[in-house]
């Protein structure tokens, strides 16, 4: 059986409708919620949620949080440790992947990034399928730091987000 850490930081993925402002916000991590919603077989999922922000909001201090607790979690040594999934926001994303890429050497697990151009709650959502996707590609990619959206795994370095294809690219695309 696969082990998988999955750290929450917020992102449209997690966004929730807040009826008081008529808003689109992060309140609190959804991840269990969604989760709930896919059919998980020898597989757990570890899921910890170190903040809920927009990625647009994010500091140099979250972004340090965040790969302090890739660390962390990369010290566990079982051999059913399968890869890390970060939940982000897209805006950001790439940046974010870029530092965990610079800073985190010899990896032996695959660190996986993902998020949603619309919020889980929202028709046509891309969000449960991209967790799907990361929850998946956390167990069979080789070590590095990725990006897995929309039916696809890019390797830092040189992942962007193309806004008008509303996805990931790589640079030499």
């Amino acid at each position: 059986m696969k082990h998988v850490t999955l750290i929450s930081t917020g992102g449209t993925i997690e966004k929730t409708y807040d009826e008081r402002t008529g808003t689109l916000q992060n309140r609190m991590s959804i991840v269990d919620k969604m989760l709930a919603a896919l059919r998980l077989e020898d597989i757990t999922i570890n899921t910890l949620e170190l903040f809920s922000k927009d990625s647009l909001d994010l500091t140099d201090a979250d972004r340090a949080r965040i790969l302090g607790m890739v660390r962390v979690m990369l010290k566990d040594s079982s051999p059913e440790r399968g890869g890390i999934v970060i939940l982000h926001g897209t805006d950001t994303l790439s940046v974010t992947g870029e530092m965990l890429r610079r800073e985190l050497a010899d990896l032996e697990v695959p660190v996986v990034l993902t998020g949603a151009m619309r919020p889980y709650e929202m028709q046509r959502s891309d969000a449960l399928q991209n967790l799907t996707e990361a929850v998946f590609a956390a167990g069979v990619l080789g070590p590095g730091v990725y990006v897995v959206a929309h039916g696809r795994a890019l390797a830092f370095p040189g992942v962007v987000k193309d806004v008008t294809r509303g996805t990931f690219v790589k640079t030499e695309e």
